[in-house]
């Protein structure tokens, strides 16, 4: 009898593994709710959201160095994890759309914000954590890959025959296809080797911001044929980690400097489209006299962009998988909750608290930006400028003021999304009917928005031009408060060097910690700047006692190199965030099991 119960008990226990790991994985899916469903967490793997990266049948053909194919490894070599259920052998965040033998590779939000650690030799899948992906390693290789293939006729014949399918393609074939593939490359190059620093950004990290920026003003304003400005490409040198996805669509701020307001549909679609059109959206804004028609060649997918929203909000914070303390940990919650110094202080800044609310009476969660010591070089890549090309005096009313021939390249950013949106909004999508949304008169013309009969941005829309609080956006505004437009808000800016203070909902997932990934652990947060770690590893193995990083790694990893207080700007210091550093070492161990159970 006693064997019967064991061997059913041993079969339940078995199934529910089973279960939690998926069909046919060796991964454990960490519970996340009861919304986040295994159909939802498929969807979110591949859904389109508009980006174009690469034709499909020319990766496929792609060698790397070692003479292997570039997807052999299903670019695991990258960080990027597997996604079996993915025909073409790509990993999970990468999509290909179009129908067959013509589709391209494009990348979605999973890519970046999918994690997988491991502890005690098993592996737990984090879905909407951030993900601890070289980005950078991927896209210089990939840079490589064409180069090699471009750089010669005998170079490029093995490819043309595995792209075309034959070992004897047509002359006319193998020519209309260089052409195909020397127009993509030299954008592509263009903007690798002038945006990609020397240094790279490490497993986890990307300067996103620098890179939609160096995508929207490098590659997609400039004239035809190619719509480039190469000088407008700057080194995207100010790394930050990807941050965590639960609860995003709740604040009432996003981006790392808190730059843009959140917390409604709207304002979602306006992150949203911003991001795509850094990872390789196509976008060829056009005037058509001196109207911006921002719809003309966008593959921005709008409905795929609102459906990964809808997504991320099933999306619940991890719950710790391995033993909690109860005890301790509620002794912890006391100390989360009390001010410093007598508390951490944690409380304040990053419990849940009533954020600003949106339209219609939508409820958000407080997110204060404040400076708290930490880096300051992203607030270089927000004083970034560039010629402002095609939109070059462009303006939506009462949304955006005309942007100047040089201007700040978040202005640019900020014209171009809301004028997507509003675009897309008020045709329906039909990219072949201008909304009228934008105009860009010659200097000196005397039209007017009357004239021009350009549309105001509707009631629905009326905080999309917060999505982006930047000097254009808030003149706009304040311009609009003058004419008595009963929606125009102004927003203030955000303080320099301030930096957004999430909710921790699932923080033990989200190592390492500040802004630009330069702290291993929790633990050692709570450790005064000047004695942090230098220097520590970065990779899956987790630590769960001091929560973060393990001090050892396997592949993929690497070891990164922090610096100190006196080197704030270095886009890689440890500096900053002295709260909870004067607690006891009894205290900090209960803070940090009681953040366990966040």
């Amino acid at each position: 009898m006693l064997r019967t119960h064991f061997l059913i008990g041993l079969t339940l226990l078995t199934a529910m593994m089973s279960s939690a790991r998926g069909a046919g994985t060796d991964e454990i899916y960490v519970d996340q709710g009861t919304d986040w469903t295994t159909t939802a967490r498929a969807d979110f793997y591949v859904r389109d959201q508009g980006s174009r990266l690469i034709t499909l049948s020319w990766m496929l053909a792609l060698k790397q160095r070692n003479g292997h194919p570039f997807l052999a490894d299903g670019l695991s070599r990258y960080g990027y994890l597997p996604n079996p259920g993915n025909k073409a052998g790509l990993p999970v965040g990468f999509h290909a759309s179009g129908p067959e033998g013509l589709q391209i590779v494009g990348m979605t939000c999973s890519a970046c914000h999918t994690r997988q650690i491991e502890v005690a030799g098993l592996s737990y899948r984090v879905d909407g954590g951030p993900a601890l992906a070289d980005f950078y390693a991927f896209l210089g290789d990939l840079d490589k890959a064409i180069g090699d293939v471009t750089a010669s006729d005998a170079t490029f014949a093995p490819f043309a025959a595995a792209v075309l399918q034959t070992a004897t393609p047509a002359a006319a074939d193998v020519a209309d296809l260089r052409r195909q593939v020397d127009a993509w490359y030299v954008r592509f190059h263009t903007i690798m080797s002038r945006a990609l620093p020397s240094n790279g950004w490490g497993l986890g990290r990307l300067d996103a911001v620098g890179m939609i920026f160096n995508r929207v003003s490098g590659l997609d304003i400039g004239p035809p044929p190619d719509f480039m400005i190469p000088e407008n490409i700057r080194p995207a040198d100010a790394p930050v980690r990807y941050p965590f996805l639960w609860n995003a669509p709740k604040q009432d701020k996003t981006q790392w400097p808190g730059f843009a307001n959140n917390g409604s549909d709207v304002l979602g679609l306006g992150r949203n489209v911003g991001e795509v059109l850094g990872v390789f959206a196509t976008f060829e804004p056009k005037r058509q006299g001196p109207i911006i028609n921002f719809l003309s060649n966008n593959s921005a997918n709008f409905d795929g962009l609102s459906k990964l929203e809808d997504l991320v909000k099933t999306i619940g914070a991890p719950k710790w998988p391995w033993t909690i303390d109860a005890t301790l940990a509620a002794r912890g919650k006391v100390i989360f909750e009390q001010a410093a110094p007598q508390g951490g202080g944690c409380n304040g800044c990053h419990g849940i608290a009533d954020g600003d609310e949106r339209f219609p009476f939508i409820k958000t969660w407080k997110t204060p930006i404040q400076n708290v010591g930490t880096d300051t070089r992203q607030y270089d890549v927000l004083a970034w400028t560039a010629n402002t090309g095609v939109l070059q005096g462009a303006y939506i009313p009462l949304a955006t003021v005309p942007l100047k021939d040089n201007d700040l390249v978040i202005n640019i950013l900020a014209t171009s999304v809301i004028g997507s949106i509003a675009e897309n909004v008020l045709t329906g999508g039909v990219t072949s009917s201008n909304a009228r949304i934008a105009a860009a008169p010659l200097p000196g013309a005397l039209e007017t928005p009357q004239s021009l009969q350009l549309t105001r941005l509707p009631p629905a829309l009326q905080d999309l031009p917060t999505a982006f609080n930047t000097t254009n956006t808030m003149e706009a505004a304040r311009q609009a408060k003058e004419l008595g437009s009963p929606r125009a808000a102004v927003v203030e800016a955000p303080p320099k060097n301030a930096y957004e203070a999430r909710v921790l909902q699932g923080i033990w997932a989200a190592a390492p910690y500040l802004h630009n990934g330069s702290v291993p652990t929790l633990a050692e947060l709570l450790k005064p700047s000047a004695q942090r770690k230098s220097q520590f590893s970065v990779g899956r193995k987790y630590d769960i006692e001091d929560v973060g990083l393990a001090a050892v790694q396997g592949q993929p990893s690497e070891t990164r190199s922090v610096t100190d207080c006196s080197d704030i700007h270095s886009g890689n210091s440890r500096c900053g965030h002295e709260y909870g550093t004067s607690l006891s070492d009894e205290d900090k161990k209960a803070l940090l099991e009681y953040l366990k159970t966040l």
